[in-house]
């Protein structure tokens, strides 16, 4: 039985950081979906050629990591991605049960140690955003499982009361059954500048369906603590079709230390427009590790996208960093779609920016960034 090496102290404490996502990636993750999972109900066969398009995009740049739970399953994805173009090289599969595809969520989140060259993983603890979605087990241990099969350490958040946590015996056992220990985080609730600062949104990260026991301030510390920040910065406020109470990785993101790119929407009666626009003003009194305000970048809103009348979550907001390029969710809006790709293009003068089509994706809702999980080289 493989081996797990659970470090009984905070990545703070050793010198571990969560990186910004712009910084050299060694590959990126992310989790097949399931045909008989529920985020893509009767929309599933139009996943397959989105994936492809993406992994097209990275494969080249850096390795692509791919969760299926098994052998059969990654036949039949290989198929799949030849069959819609994709790439067959620089594409690593991995034996991991997942419940759902949202790896940004249910991935690791990977923190290095510069200095010592050392990379580690945090295992928040995963509940279905709010326990919207059971099961959720199989999500849960995902980065256990990579942890154990990368041969790398991992670090648990705990909360005071957890007392039963293993810290001897045969921790594996232990920690792949573990449910409801732990503090619950999902990687699209925060967002870090690289250099000290963090933000994250009130409505999620406070909602009583995650850490109801937990006040506002032990939060902070936590995020402190285990993604190696300094500077904890709140926002209020989730885009209409947002099921996961708010992510800021919908809503703001960084581009470099100083620049922040939100969206707005410049319709009065369009179900955004004032959530976006309070967002807005908030971010204005927002201030970086040092006292100083962020360069804030607007981009547009696309056009609405509805499924079944449902409006659902399109944003370019939710693009995903890859060594040299930008992938930006594009939904068939060409006047925004062209508007959003030069904003930032015209701030990323290093990377190109690439447009994916994510108007099938964003049934699920999400898109590109929720999708996938960045591994910093180290």
């Amino acid at each position: 039985m493989a081996s797990l090496k659970i470090i009984d102290k905070t990545p703070a404490s050793l010198g571990f950081t969560f990186p910004a996502e712009w910084e050299k990636h060694a590959g990126t993750w992310f989790s097949w979906p399931r045909p008989e999972g529920i985020s893509f109900p009767d929309k599933h066969h139009t996943v397959p050629a989105i994936m492809a398009a993406i992994f097209r995009e990275i494969a080249p740049r850096e390795t692509v990591h791919v969760n299926v739970p098994n052998g059969n399953v990654e036949r039949i994805v290989r198929q799949q991605l030849k069959d819609a173009g994709g790439p067959s090289k620089n594409v690593v599969f991995h034996h991991i049960k997942t419940n759902e595809n949202w790896c940004r969520d249910h991935g690791p989140a990977f923190v290095v140690n510069r200095a010592k060259k050392q990379l580690a993983i945090v295992d928040w603890g995963f509940n279905a955003w709010g326990g919207k979605y059971p099961p959720y087990q199989d999500d849960d241990r995902v980065p256990t499982e990579i942890a154990m099969e990368l041969k790398i350490p991992i670090f648990y958040p705990e909360k005071p009361d957890s007392a039963a946590w293993p810290r001897t015996g045969c921790l594996y056992e232990r920690a792949i059954a573990r449910t409801g220990l732990g503090v619950i985080m999902e990687g699209g609730a925060i967002e870090v500048n690289g250099a000290g600062t963090l933000v994250t949104t009130v409505d999620c990260l406070l909602n009583k369906n995650r850490n109801p026991d937990l006040s506002k301030a032990q939060i902070e510390q936590y995020l402190k603590d285990y993604y190696g920040q300094t500077n904890i910065l709140w926002l209020e406020g989730g885009i209409e079709g947002d099921d996961t109470d708010g992510h800021v990785d919908d809503l703001a993101r960084f581009i470099s230390p100083t620049k922040l790119v939100m969206a707005i929407e410049p319709d009065a009666k369009d179900v955004n427009y004032k959530t976006l626009k309070s967002a807005r003003k908030q971010a204005e009194k927002l201030r970086d590790q040092d006292g100083r305000p962020f360069e804030i970048i607007e981009l547009p809103m696309p056009s609405p996208v509805e499924h079944d009348g449902e409006r659902l979550p399109a944003t370019y907001i939710n693009f995903l960093f890859v060594n040299g390029a930008l992938l930006v969710p594009t939904f068939r809006d060409r006047k925004n779609d062209k508007k959003a790709i030069d904003i930032l293009q015209s701030h990323l003068p290093k990377h190109k920016v690439i447009g994916i089509d994510c108007t099938e994706l964003i049934w699920g809702l999400g898109a590109i960034h929720c999708l996938s999980q960045q591994m910093p080289a180290v």
